[in-house]
């Protein structure tokens, strides 16, 4: 519907964007609720059964429980500073998410250095980009290609890729994942998947 209403600008395609944007703010609502409902019983099914990865389950019940009860309680004052939510936030998520993205970063360098192995002419490329981007991005890039005129410099290719070339595959890879969101949630509807209500 988001789509059609650019092709037909008329009535009631024209207003559809709006009505639709008000559903998905219900249904979002909604699917919150759900989704949290559906992760308290993952969670207590695999301690209950003592599934590996128990004690995960178990620090998801108490942390989901803690933060909803201190939210509720503090009603419509928990986003001000000073609050026991805020002091959740800024002392234990915010620490626990730069870990988790310093951990990712040790993931990011191993898959790297797989996919980076220039083993065919896509890989090759990908490590020629990769390696122009990364040493445009520092001044000692600069230093390196500082004989060469001012246009074809180091830090210029590094821009000139991210803004061109990597733009493109990134729209490309965002087309996919659009489509790959909206068969998945036909799928879901529709009932033919029920992985996440941990069905087969």
């Amino acid at each position: 519907m988001f789509v059609i209403q650019y092709f037909i600008p008329h009535y009631p395609f024209n207003r559809m964007s709006h009505w639709f944007s008000d559903w998905f703010a219900i249904i979002l609502a909604c699917a919150i609720v759900l989704g949290a409902l559906n992760l308290m019983k993952i969670s207590i099914q695999k301690v209950i059964k003592k599934k590996p990865g128990w004690g995960y389950a178990v620090v998801i019940i108490v942390s989901f429980l803690l933060i909803t009860v201190i939210g509720l309680s503090e009603g419509e004052a928990f986003r001000e500073p000073g609050t026991w939510f805020d002091w959740l936030y800024v002392y234990v998520y915010t620490p626990c998410s730069s870990t988790m993205f310093a951990i990712l970063g040790f993931f990011v360098a191993s898959a790297s250095y797989r996919a980076f192995r220039a083993r065919n002419f896509e890989a090759t490329l990908l490590l020629l980009a990769a390696f122009f981007v990364m040493i445009g991005r520092v001044p000692v890039g600069d230093i390196i290609s500082g004989f060469m005129p001012e246009g074809v410099r180091l830090s210029n290719l590094a821009s000139w890729i991210m803004t061109f070339p990597q733009t493109a595959g990134q729209r490309a890879i965002m087309i996919g994942i659009a489509l790959g969101i909206v068969s998945t949630s036909l799928r879901v509807i529709l009932g033919i998947e029920r992985a996440h209500l941990a069905g087969e």
